[in-house]
């Protein structure tokens, strides 16, 4: 039994080490063109509705949608199913298959109904986010009809959400990187055709039904085609689907369990996201033009997460069944071994990321069609800059717990984080002029998730009895910021002193910075150099070999 169980547990340490590596570095290239394209859309958006009113209600319409996306998808509830479906697959005699039915079903079922009371409260969802007052009614109903058109992607992206939980069971993890680029496709063309027809807008009130109508339509029609094309994979890989009701006594008690804190964990955010886009939305209205609110903080916040998106999301997909199962066989040496690992590989991108927004946020924003770097959104995404380190290593160590099954550790997490991020964004409404409260806001969404990144370590420490690497996880991201800092600080003086245009400063800051980081990096003796290879795509690892 002992011997069996030695090496059960020296196959699980040499099988997946060049499988991930391989995988990540899929889902990496998945990812990459996904946000490549994606800054294509985002900037064609910007030049079409501006940073003004016109943006903020069609972004506080695509809010709702948009915030279950991030925190369903990006995050909380795909983790808490990717274990349930994992031991539904080992542990059932079909396989797991009657329990996928049932719980797709049901999913579905709630997904609709969901869908249909969200279309007919739209007038109260819009009425959280902007006030209906004389002075704001002509945005409000504004808001109000592009809420009708883009509140039916809850359905699809909540059927994305699933369809890829079954995929990543079957550890197909590529088709949930690739399918995005057809919605951003879709987005492309939508943003290319009303430039083309209509011009660019900035007022509420220059917009016609039909200009509502395309908006409206083409960014659903975008998110359903991002969801229904992950049927063929499923498909391929022998998933038939059969609706079926017989959901008491089947064992989905545990599932459900498990979404209900999810469900919790989703409200502290969603409570979090309202507060801080109606404050964003009035500092809109007392400077309309100024592009100093909801647009500009969602915009600088999109491009802020793309290191985490490309980067720390596609490990992360890869690494929670090998977690999962590491926990079921109790291997927790593992457990910590593999989140030392990602944490380790993640900081060596996500580190120097950080100070490049810190060096070059407004010099970034500039490539975005029509705008200067001295705009406010430049300032906002300065603002995150270094929040990326806290919130990338907190979402990774996040999978820890649902790993073992845990969502109410997560729960009591995100509510400290978002209860200190309202109480924050309360304080920089209040204190801060409207010209920068926003960029106030930005500043506390990273605080937040720096306190939230020592709540989450010191309760994970206690689950792995104890021991989380902390020393090894010090050492290295103290390098990490002793190399990046000087690096972007350095090469933000060259490109200063040799005045180079919006356009290419922030291109040429990247190349500057690079190869100091690099340099620095080297010089520190950083062993985290050898790892960043171990995933790097095309990487040959030798089984069994540790980094």
């Amino acid at each position: 039994m002992g011997s069996t169980r030695h090496a059960a547990r020296h196959a699980a340490r040499r099988r997946p080490a060049g499988g991930l590596a391989r995988t990540s570095a899929l889902m990496v290239v998945g990812t990459v063109v996904s946000r490549a394209t994606g800054f294509i859309r985002l900037g064609l958006q910007v030049a079409a509705l501006g940073t003004g009113l016109l943006a903020t209600t069609y972004n506080n319409a695509n809010t709702v949608p948009a915030s279950l996306y991030t925190l369903l998808i990006g995050g909380a509830l795909n983790s808490v199913l990717v274990p349930q479906l994992v031991r539904a697959r080992v542990q059932h005699r079909d396989g797991g298959l009657a329990h996928e039915q049932r719980l797709l079903t049901m999913v579905l079922c709630v997904l609709a109904a969901g869908t249909l009371l969200a279309v007919l409260a739209a007038p109260e969802i819009a009425s959280i986010y902007l006030p209906d007052t004389p002075d704001h009614h002509a945005a409000f109903e504004l808001t109000v009809v592009f809420a009708r058109f883009l509140l039916p992607q809850i359905l699809f992206y909540g059927l994305y959400a699933i369809l890829g939980q079954l995929l990543n069971a079957r550890n197909r993890f590529g088709a949930m990187m690739w399918t995005p680029v057809l919605n951003n496709l879709v987005l492309i063309t939508l943003f290319g055709l009303y430039l083309g027809l209509i011009g660019s807008s900035s007022g509420s009130t220059s917009v016609t039904p039909a200009d509502v109508r395309l908006l409206g339509i083409g960014t659903t029609a975008g998110i359903a085609l991002q969801a229904l094309a992950l049927i063929p994979y499923l498909r391929g890989c022998g998933f038939s689907f059969r609706p079926r009701f017989d959901w008491r006594g089947t064992g989905l008690r545990a599932s459900i369990s498990a979404a209900r804190w999810t469900l919790l964990f989703v409200a502290a955010n969603l409570a979090a996201v309202t507060v801080v886009t109606r404050y964003a939305t009035a500092a809109d209205s007392a400077l309309p033009h100024g592009g100093v609110g909801t647009s500009a903080y969602t915009y600088a916040q999109t491009i802020w997460q793309l290191p985490q998106s490309v980067i720390t999301v596609s490990l992360v997909t890869a690494l929670l069944p090998r977690l999962s199962r590491a926990v079921a066989e109790q291997r927790l040496d593992d457990v910590r071994d593999e989140l030392s690992r990602g944490l380790r590989a993640t900081g060596m991108v996500i580190v120097p990321a950080a100070f490049f927004f810190l060096a070059f946020g407004p010099e970034i924003t500039a490539l975005l069609p029509g705008h200067g770097p001295t705009l406010p959104m430049g300032r906002m995404l300065q603002a995150f800059a270094l929040g990326l380190i806290p919130f990338s290593a907190q979402y990774l160590l996040l999978r820890g717990f649902y790993a073992f099954s845990d969502t109410r550790t997560p729960f009591w997490a995100a509510l400290w984080i978002s209860g200190l991020d309202i109480a924050l964004a309360v304080g920089c409404h209040l204190l801060l002029p409207a010209r920068w409260a926003v960029t106030g806001m930005a500043a506390a969404y990273s605080l937040s998730y720096l306190a939230g990144l020592l709540l989450t370590a010191t309760r994970l420490r206690r689950r792995l009895a104890g021991r989380l690497d902390g020393r090894r996880l010090s050492r290295t991201y103290l390098k990490l910021v002793l190399a990046a800092g000087p690096a972007a600080a350095a090469s933000w003086a060259v490109v200063r002193s040799l005045h180079l245009g919006a356009p290419v400063s922030a291109p040429a800051g990247a190349l500057a910075m690079g190869p100091l980081f690099l340099a620095s990096a080297w010089l520190l003796r950083l062993p985290e150099l050898r790892l960043v290879r171990r995933f790097a795509p095309g990487a040959r690892v030798t089984s069994g070999s540790r980094p």
